[in-house]
């Protein structure tokens, strides 16, 4: 593995914390460092608060002598960042980021992306702000990884995508390292281009206890996906992992 990549996933996750720590004066994240029972680990971070009723951005690096899913055979490494997070502001969409480096026996590759969901209240200046972020930052690929978005994050029974979508990859490797760390590198750093302004703005705005009530129907469409058709989530309990880790992307409140 290439020794840059674990050092780039740890100071991209602190520049987030930062990032969203901003936002909540009062408020800091809390963490707590966990072990994988074939070998690494790593630290779940969390916060809730007045801006953010949750939100979690978790590093992990675990190993083990047989990768647990279908992709490939063999002892593995896998690491990453993901996050989530759920508003107190109905307006404020949730949005969700996740960048990963695997390598599994003979094979390795980089995946990740990350995709915008508003929770009942969706406004199209957003969403363009969202996919415009990521068509500049990787033009290249933006409209295979859109697509990709749209049917990875689709609910098939609920005949919707979960959210306005965004970008997702799996699997990604072209033979040149070097040009393929650099693009996911690049999607990672343009993640808060793409939320930072809409949070700005919409944390700001007026809200009635019927938005809240919409917000929370809402997100329970998120965790229907989440743990029915997620892969991180499958891959997760598949390998052994921590289910506070996990679970990390479940809303504090939902409704059916």
């Amino acid at each position: 593995m290439d020794e840059r990549i674990v050092p780039y996933l740890k100071q991209l996750r602190n520049k987030i914390i930062n990032a969203f720590e901003a936002f909540e004066p009062e408020k800091k994240f809390t963490r707590t460092n966990w072990d994988h029972h074939t070998g690494g680990g790593g630290e779940i971070s969390v916060i809730r608060g007045d801006v953010f009723e949750k939100a979690a951005v978790n590093w992990s690096g675990v190993s083990g002598e047989t990768f647990p899913m279908q992709d490939a055979t063999g002892p593995f490494f896998a690491t990453g960042v993901s996050l989530i997070t759920h508003m107190v502001n109905p307006h404020a969409p949730t949005v969700h980021m996740n960048i990963r480096y695997i390598k599994a026996g003979d094979r390795e590759w980089f995946a990740g992306g990350y995709d915008l969901t508003p929770m009942g209240f969706p406004y199209s200046e957003d969403t363009a702000h969202f996919h415009t972020t990521a068509k500049k930052a990787i033009p290249d690929h933006y409209d295979k990884f859109a697509q990709n978005a749209r049917e990875y994050f689709y609910i098939p029974h609920r005949k919707k995508e979960r959210g306005v979508g965004g970008i997702f990859f799996d699997h990604h490797n072209t033979g040149d390292f070097e040009k393929d760390f650099h693009m996911w590198q690049t999607i990672g750093d343009t993640f808060l281009d793409a939320i930072i302004p809409l949070y700005q703005q919409r944390t700001q705005q007026p809200f009635t206890e019927q938005d809240k009530e919409t917000q929370l129907k809402a997100r329970a469409h998120y965790v229907e996906f989440n743990l029915i058709y997620d892969r991180g989530t499958k891959f997760g309990f598949q390998s052994g992992g921590n289910p506070e880790a996990i679970l990390c992307s479940m809303p504090p409140a939902a409704k059916w």
